[in-house]
């Protein structure tokens, strides 16, 4: 049993244990190339998550990972075959659900470790601001938290099942990749094709993204130079800073000045 990821947890435990802060992993349904699974950002939501609890958790922070919610938004590929879609307005309702739990239980600090680009949380946070007593937290792990060090550990981090992406895989569910015999990745190489419109491929200009247009598999970014090595080095990058916030959040009093 590992008493920071509530699935494992048993009530014996959870009953006398004063968590101080709630983990929401948060993930897709969706293909990723030809190479990894439908489940990718789940998968990786669950392995960032869960290490980085467990790291918050040997540092003496009483956090608590949720069960991953596996469904995110999918608008653009509702082309792409079983790409299961939740509209932004229902994910966000689910989550405000999960929020109300946690404030019935006494726990007022979420942090939502999103790992689907689709998936738009600002607008939910906003929203919500000064409505609950709960305090949230969001982090697109693929983002902010990494951006500095992703030209370090890649050739080219790439969209979508790109090699960042294929990395984590290769490091976290390596028996979920699909491969040739010889070993080799088994996926396409990830070109995107561009518009029409020199201001939307030079992102001056941003739209919803037709998945079945943009690419030939779904598939954005080389995942070819990936290695497990690579997607362990990107693990370590995460786990050292996000479970120092984890830490850091735990021990902070909720006050009339909070977060400052």
């Amino acid at each position: 049993m590992r008493p920071w990821i509530l699935a494992e947890t048993n009530y014996h435990h959870v009953r006398d244990c004063e968590y101080q802060v709630a983990v929401l992993p948060v993930g897709a349904t969706e293909p990723h190339n030809l190479h990894m699974p439908y489940g990718t950002d789940t998968f990786e939501s669950e392995a960032i998550g869960s290490r980085v609890c467990e790291a918050a958790w040997d540092r003496g922070a009483k956090v608590v990972m949720l069960p991953a919610i596996p469904y995110g938004t999918e608008t653009n590929q509702a082309r792409c075959r079983l790409s299961m879609n939740v509209n932004p307005s229902t994910l966000g309702l689910i989550i405000r659900d999960l929020i109300d739990s946690l404030e019935g239980h006494g726990i007022r600090k979420l942090v939502i470790i999103n790992s689907h680009g689709g998936n738009e949380f600002k607008p939910l946070l906003r929203e919500l601001m000064g409505k609950t007593p709960v305090q949230l937290f969001l982090c697109d792990w693929f983002r902010g938290i990494t951006s500095d060090v992703q030209d370090e550990i890649f050739d080219d981090a790439g969209d979508h099942a790109g090699e960042m992406e294929t990395a984590l895989g290769l490091a976290y569910f390596s028996d979920l990749i699909r491969k040739n015999d010889d070993g080799s990745i088994a996926a396409d190489d990830g070109a995107v094709n561009p518009t029409r419109f020199d201001a939307v491929n030079n992102g001056w200009v941003s739209i919803t993204r037709p998945w079945h247009l943009l690419t030939k598999n779904t598939g954005s970014g080389n995942p070819h130079p990936a290695t497990a090595e690579k997607g362990e080095a990107l693990m370590r990058v995460l786990v050292e800073r996000l479970s120092q916030f984890l830490v850091e959040l735990a021990a902070s009093p909720i006050d009339e000045r909070f977060p400052f």
